[in-house]
């Protein structure tokens, strides 16, 4: 049922230095014309990205370029951050109340945006699962960057949930050879779950003709060079953030004419920029979704007035996750702080 009365207050999660989040209670701006009334049913934590802005790691340099569509506030805090959030219209166009919806929206239990905004769940993919939407999008993305071809040798280094959705999107392309690689033997049950071959580095098929990189590491991208054939390709997907990097771009790096191409989801891929918006890659992100193989990369759910603590222990190593899950089943009843041990 549709509420008839807009809520006018919200509780959003902030990050408010370094190491140290809170839930903040805030008002709720009036519905305008094209607009809608979203309550959250759950969010999803971007481990990567959500970590380098807790810890308050994002260069200078990248501020403007790494703001979160709907954040509030500027790096490194206050700050009001996050991208993957699903939840229920409650008031908005009239084709739009009722319908279960993703959102390029912070942590917060109800909010208010441009309805041409929301991307539709289709009824065949279940709304905790569409909060993996935005990292579909951002393999979908790598993958139009890349642009691979029948019969093409391919690896993917990193089994994380970058890397994942890679192997995931790659396996029903009519391949020579998918492999993904990482130095964790553990990873080997996760691959067998996804459907893809799974190898350790130094056992890793070599004369790749694309290798798409995810384990933010620089022994990972070293490792990619090696794996690439003679004017084979590196996809770059790794986001560093603060950290110094070395590439081995002396030895035989131009002998071989490899390449280095970075990806991010922030545009549309060069190939399909004139011709694909980001809704439209949302939409096709989301309509993926229906396949339940995913479902491996939600590995852990928390309410939402426990997520303070939760952002905590994954910046700490004690939680470990691909895709952490915020429910948001029972509102907070106060504010709630929670600072780093670090």
């Amino acid at each position: 049922m549709i509420n008839s009365e807009q809520p006018q207050k919200a509780t959003a999660y902030w990050t408010v230095g370094p190491r140290k989040g809170e839930l903040r209670a805030e008002d709720l701006p009036n519905l305008a014309e094209g607009e809608a009334l979203v309550r959250t049913l759950y969010s999803g934590i971007s481990k990567g990205t959500e970590m380098v802005v807790h810890s308050a790691r994002v260069p200078e340099c990248i501020e403007d370029r790494m703001a979160a569509p709907h954040q509030v506030g500027h790096f490194p805090s206050p700050v009001k951050f996050g991208y993957l959030s699903v939840g229920v219209v409650e008031r908005g166009p009239t084709e739009l109340e009722g319908q279960t919806v993703f959102c390029l929206y912070p942590h917060q239990d109800r909010y208010v945006v441009p309805a041409h905004e929301l991307t539709v769940v289709p009824d065949n993919v279940p709304p905790q699962r569409a909060v993996l939407t935005g990292t579909v999008e951002t393999a979908v993305n790598a993958l139009w960057e890349a642009g691979p071809r029948l019969g093409d040798r391919i690896a993917v280094v990193g089994a994380g949930l970058v890397g994942g959705m890679v192997a995931i999107l790659l396996r029903n392309f009519p391949l020579q050879r998918l492999q993904i690689i990482d130095v964790d033997p553990s990873k080997r049950g996760f691959a067998a779950a996804l459907e893809v071959d799974f190898s350790l580095p130094d056992d890793a098929l070599g004369d790749c003709d694309i290798v798409f990189h995810c384990s933010a590491s620089q022994d990972g991208l070293e490792h990619c060079l090696k794996l690439a054939g003679d004017e084979g390709e590196i996809i770059e997907m790794s986001w560093y953030a603060d950290r110094k990097v070395s590439v081995p771009l002396g030895e035989d790096f131009h002998a071989r004419r490899l390449s280095i191409r970075a990806s991010q989801v922030g545009v549309v891929a060069r190939s399909r920029r004139h011709r694909r918006s980001t809704s439209d890659r949302l939409e096709l992100a989301v309509s993926l979704l229906s396949d339940p193989v995913f479902d491996h990369f939600l590995t852990g759910t928390s309410g939402f007035e426990d997520l303070p603590g939760v952002v905590n222990r994954l910046s700490e190593g004690t939680l470990d996750a691909l895709c952490h899950v915020i429910d948001y089943s029972h509102a907070p009843t106060e504010n709630k702080t929670t600072e780093s041990k670090r």
